[in-house]
């Protein structure tokens, strides 16, 4: 169920990019010759008054065709023949609708919140090490950990699990105490046993305040979760850049699928499974917008680029890019993207087989 239930939202993903697209395309007057929903061979089509819609065999991809890879400058209504601030627009609405669609998924999923949980001490642990004037006191915030702003205490989980696999035993940590900001270099903040409820646990040895759930609270703990999901691709990407994880740690939709059916399959309640593959799911919309906005050829991000480049060249040089040119840079790029996409499969699959084993 979980598996079928995967494959519909990655469909659902799609479809909000193409319509940001299609929607921009539309209330902008440019014509579009076909929207659809996965690749391969169409399984239904419906001709409109202008628009072919159809869906197709498979259900990772979408597109929305507006005679922009045909050069054709001489129909007002095309694609090309639109000013650049016009493409621009049309080129952002899917990544805009992707991230959009997320967000208000991300203030549902809160509105069923009680409580959040920010980042002031409001106890510290016997036994802590680090307790006191040079260290941490009951009162202080957590500001930032290496140089990353934390909201609430997602954020403070989120970068110390980042330190942690990194090896990082020491972290540099911001703190605000009595109005007044403190820096802890190399400060020693790890997981450690602790007496709580009668039983030893596995924690940071500090417990945090509680904030009450207004609408208002709800609406800035949204927003953060979002901000939240962007950073974590950036810290992604700049660990891909560095060598701190290897092509090999990328995932497909193959393993995302995989992932969800396991979120799936470990949530106590099937209410509960929606709930978490929902907020996935957000994620996953918020990745795809970020990661379509990149100034790659054959993405969204590097056809906005290379709109700007024409711009430079006419305004600066007085020379006019050929479309060709850019046509077959975007083609070489895709040509490559879908040797990495195939890639990832593969690798998906790999990684799949030797978790079961």
């Amino acid at each position: 169920m979980y598996v079928v239930l995967a494959i519909v939202a990655f469909g659902i993903l799609i479809a909000v990019h193409e319509i940001g697209h299609f929607t921009a395309a539309k209330l902008l007057g440019v014509r579009v010759r076909e929207f659809a929903i996965g690749m391969g061979p169409k399984l239904l089509k419906k001709q409109g008054k202008e628009t072919l819609y159809s869906l197709r065999a498979l259900p990772f991809g979408g597109f929305c065709a507006m005679g922009e890879d045909d050069g054709d400058t001489e129909d007002p209504r095309a694609f090309t023949a639109q000013k650049r601030w016009r493409r621009i627009v049309i080129l952002a609405a899917g990544a805009a609708a992707n991230f959009i669609a997320a967000f208000f998924v991300i203030i549902a999923l809160t509105a069923g919140y009680p409580a959040f949980t920010g980042t002031t001490i409001t106890n510290i642990a016997d036994g802590f090490p680090n307790e006191g004037q040079d260290g941490l006191m009951a009162g202080d915030t957590l500001v930032a950990i290496n140089g990353e702003r934390l909201y609430y205490r997602p954020d403070f989980e989120l970068f110390m699990g980042l330190a942690q696999r990194r090896g990082e035993k020491l972290i540099d940590l911001t703190i605000s105490r009595d109005g007044e900001t403190i820096k802890l270099s190399r400060f020693p903040l790890e997981r450690r046993e602790y007496m709580t409820n009668g039983e030893m646990v596995l924690r940071y040895g500090i417990s945090l305040n509680s904030i009450e759930a207004t609408a208002i609270e709800q609406f800035k703990y949204s927003c953060y979760t979002a901000v939240n999901y962007v950073r974590l691709i950036r810290v992604s990407l700049a660990q891909l850049i560095s060598g701190a994880i290897s092509i090999r740690d990328l995932s497909g939709p193959v393993e995302i699928v995989y992932t969800i059916n396991d979120i799936g399959q470990s949530s106590k309640t099937v209410g509960a499974a929606l709930i978490n593959i929902t907020d996935f799911m957000a994620f996953i919309g918020v990745n795809l917008a970020v990661m379509n906005m990149l100034p790659i050829p054959a993405l969204d991000g590097g056809r906005i680029l290379f709109i700007f480049i024409s711009w430079f060249l006419e305004k600066v040089i007085r020379r006019r890019l050929n479309p060709k040119y850019e046509a077959y840079i975007h083609t070489a790029a895709f040509v490559l993207l879908m040797g990495l996409m195939v890639f990832v499969l593969i690798n998906d699959v790999v990684k799949i087989i030797y978790d079961k084993h």
